[in-house]
């Protein structure tokens, strides 16, 4: 029995019928930076809360740190001290205002492939508890195209790409489609890929938007992507960036904050994700660890 195969064992006996619920892993991601994805994440991180979800928050941006600095928060640990030192999944988890969780991702999940099995066995047994503290999970991804990024999507049942009507942001969103849509362990069957138009003057400008990237999509790739909702341009958003505050929480009644919260209700509305995209943080990260594995011994 070789080492994937065991972890998928695993896997099978944590998600047995009725053994657990499994929480909503939502990946957020663009195809270059600057559009807002981290900031996007985090306001919808508020919004789930105001709708009484559990909400943890996987910062994936490895070295950059956006998401405590955007809540002004130092978290202790993070993933890399799961993996090496020792610590609970509890203990990495820094808590940000609202008891929104969030994890920093460190050095430590670009170190999976490395790893023993022992080692990946302790990781994927913390790891289901993620599924019991949390209902909805936000995977804020690095920007761009490179492998991990298209790891973390790859593995994802949601994915929201975000972008703006620059020229170059809408470019990079198709080539991110793009390289997702060549990737070999990709299904368009079982991900819901989802945009929204950020940075807009008006809703007919995120719609045009929309528009213009599904027109190109529809005709080369195979992915079916669906129009979320658009953010507009808020000066009392770049406030609230400044002060380390999420605009939801700063200035909940911003057009900005508005729109976050009218993408949360459609995203709930949309709940009743199938089995097959609602996977859960387990089966999550133990999608990516047995590929590299094995891809690394070709």
């Amino acid at each position: 029995m070789d080492q994937a195969e065991q972890l998928r064992n695993i896997i099978k006996a944590g998600a047995a019928p009725g053994a657990r619920p499994l929480a909503r892993v939502i990946a957020v991601t663009s195809g270059k930076g600057g559009v807002g994805k981290s900031n996007t994440a985090i306001n919808l991180a508020v919004q789930f809360r105001r709708q009484g979800k559990r909400v943890i928050i996987l910062d994936a941006d490895f070295g950059l740190a956006n998401i405590e600095i955007m809540f002004g928060a130092v978290p202790t640990y993070n993933f890399y001290d799961l993996i090496y030192q020792g610590k609970s999944i509890r203990e990495i988890i820094t808590q940000g205002p609202m008891e929104i969780g969030f994890i920093s991702g460190g050095s430590g999940i670009a170190g999976l492939s490395n790893l023993s099995m022992d080692y990946l066995n302790y990781i994927i047994k913390n790891l289901v508890e993620l599924d019991t503290l949390a209902d909805i999970i936000l995977i804020d991804t690095g920007a761009g195209i490179s492998d991990a990024v298209l790891e973390f999507l790859v593995a994802s049942g949601e994915i929201l790409l975000v972008t703006t009507s620059e020229p170059t942001s809408i470019t990079d969103a198709y080539s991110l489609l793009k390289a997702l849509n060549r990737h070999p362990r990709f299904s368009s069957e079982t991900t819901q890929t989802r945009v929204i138009a950020n940075r807009v003057v008006s809703a007919d400008e995120g719609k045009a938007l929309f528009n213009k990237l599904d027109v190109v999509v529809s005709r080369y790739l195979k992915i079916p992507i669906t129009y979320l909702g658009a953010v507009p341009e808020d000066n009392q958003l770049s406030n609230a960036v400044m002060q380390q505050m999420p605009v939801s929480l700063q200035s909940p009644k911003a057009k900005s904050a508005v729109a976050y919260e009218r993408i949360v209700d459609t995203l709930m509305n949309k709940e009743a994700v199938p089995r097959a995209a609602r996977r859960g943080m387990e089966a999550f990260f133990a999608h990516i660890i047995p590929i590299r594995k094995t891809d690394r011994r070709r």
